[in-house]
Order: C-alpha cells, then structure tokens, then sequence
C-alpha cells in the first residue's frame, strides 16, 4: 500500500493537494504534517519522524516563502528551503521513498526571453530562488529517486495570494498599480494539485516544469481579475518593477517550458484564464453561501 507524507499540509497547495492525493490513491494513506507535526528545520528529528512513518513518497510543499522577507532573513530562508529539504530527502532515503520537492521559477534571471526548459541552468536573483536552487541540488544529490516540480505565480483558496489581495484592494482602492515588466503563467493550485499526482501515477523523476498554460504580466493578470470578477470602479495603473522598489529583485520574463510535464503524462494544464475564471467562480459561489 502507498503511504503518501504530504509536509506543508496546512498551506495553501497542502490544503488542495491532500484531497486530490487521497482521489487518485484511494487504496493508499495520504498524511499531511505541518510545522505542529515536524519541524523540517531540525535534521535528526526530521529524518527520525519520517523513518517512523515509513512513507512509500514523501511531498515537500512547505518552506519559507515571503520572497521580500528572505532576503532580510537569510538564514532562515536557507534553514527552510535549502536544509529542510536536505534533511527530508535524507529520511526519504533511508525509507526508500521518493522525495517530491516543490520549487520555483526564480532559481532563474528572466534573461532568456523564451520559456525556460528544465536543464536550462539556474541563475537566481534572490535569496528566496538561491534557497530553492540549493533544495533542488540537495533533492537531486540525496534521494534515489528525487522528483522537482518548478511552478510559479501559485493562487489558492486556502492562503494569502495576489488573486485574493487585488480583491480585497479592490475593496478599499479606485486606483491600483501593478507591474507590468514581469512576465510569467499565474498556476490555481488545484491544478498544480492535479499535475502532482499524475507525475506521482507516472512515477517520474529528475525535474518538470508545470503551469497553468499561457502567460501574462502581473498587470494583465490583475486587469483579469477585476474583469471577471465584473468590478468596474477600480482603475488599473501600470508600473515598472524600479517603480515598485520591492527589496528582491525578481526575473522579468520567468515563463516555463512545460512540453516534458505534457509528453510525460499525456495532458496539458488548462490556460491561466480559463483557471482563474473557474477560481473567481468558486469563491462567488463560496460568498453566496455565506
């Protein structure tokens, strides 16, 4: 029987993720951890609680994602995104399990100008994608049988996110401004969700890249949401980056190749409109209930 350990279950892809795991493993186990549960931090604890569990896979979907706030915690960002994956593939390894790591399009700097193919090599910008970077090297180096899955731009029900924050300001604002230099594919963690468990069915390994399909500016992408969320009093300014002053710099063109998620289990993601417009639904239906 598989016994799949989800670790981050209590974020925003965790909380989409076990319910699809437990969907296309029924005949499986699916726990989900958090930090209540492990602290990844912690190298001996961390493979000692996952050798008492004995998963088949084990699914990393926690880490420290403020992108701003890494850079002025360093150790911290590196302590979770970097060592906690280290220490979770090192458990997995002694379980012979498979380590799934989840990761990002800023190990990159945009500088390609096309999308991104998996064995492009990474040049991070920031603390937060040298932290990842550095989990991936650990994943690969470490598990037998270690599986990346680069996404970017994640939107959920279940945590904070741009889709729900241009919302709320929305609420507050007539007038907002976006970025309109940074390109990317905006991905609804159900789907992400989705993409996991077929990778996990297919038993694949090494690195894939999955997104929603299509890409945006994050300017376009909020113009979307105020339009199908049919809101029509706020005007949308668009801004450069520089103008921003954010303290990470992020890659401007971060778009990813997702032809080897395609040919490896037969389908494509739908594009990030499409999600987005079933996203926006569901909380409208959420709120109606309320």
């Amino acid at each position: 029987m598989n016994r799949i350990l989800v670790i981050g279950a209590k974020g925003m892809l965790g909380k989409d993720l076990i319910p699809e795991l437990q969907s296309s493993f029924p005949d499986g186990e699916v726990l989900g951890w958090d930090i209540d549960e492990i602290d990844i931090r912690k190298e001996r604890e961390t493979i000692r609680e996952i050798v008492r569990a004995r998963p088949s896979i084990v699914i990393n979907v926690a880490g420290y994602t403020d992108v701003d706030g890494c850079e002025s915690n360093e150790r911290e960002a590196f302590a979770a995104n970097a060592d906690g994956m280290k220490h979770i593939a090192l458990g997995a390894s002694q379980c012979r399990a498979k380590a799934v790591y989840l990761s990002t399009d800023y190990v990159f700097d945009g500088k390609k100008g096309i999308p991104y193919l998996e064995d492009d090599p990474p040049n991070p910008l920031s603390v937060y994608g040298h932290s990842k970077w550095k989990g991936e090297q650990y994943t690969l180096q470490l598990a037998e049988n270690g599986l990346i899955i680069r996404t970017q731009w994640l939107y959920g029900l279940h945590g904070k996110n741009f889709v729900m924050a241009i919302l709320r300001q929305a609420k507050e604002r007539e007038v907002l401004s976006i970025v309109n230099d940074q390109i990317g594919s905006p991905t609804y963690t159900v789907d992400l969700s989705r993409a996991i468990a077929l990778l996990i069915r297919k038993k694949a390994r090494g690195i894939y890249h999955v997104t929603n399909r299509d890409f945006c500016s994050w300017y376009e992408f909020g113009q979307a949401i105020l339009n199908l969320s049919e809101i029509k009093h706020v005007q949308v300014l668009p801004i450069t980056s520089k103008e921003l002053n954010r303290k990470a710099v992020r890659p401007s063109y971060s778009v990813l190749n997702t032809d080897k998620f395609k040919q490896e289990v037969g389908i494509e993601l739908r594009t990030w409109s499409e999600a987005l417009k079933d996203f926006l639904s569901h909380i409208q239906r959420t709120e109606a209930l309320v």
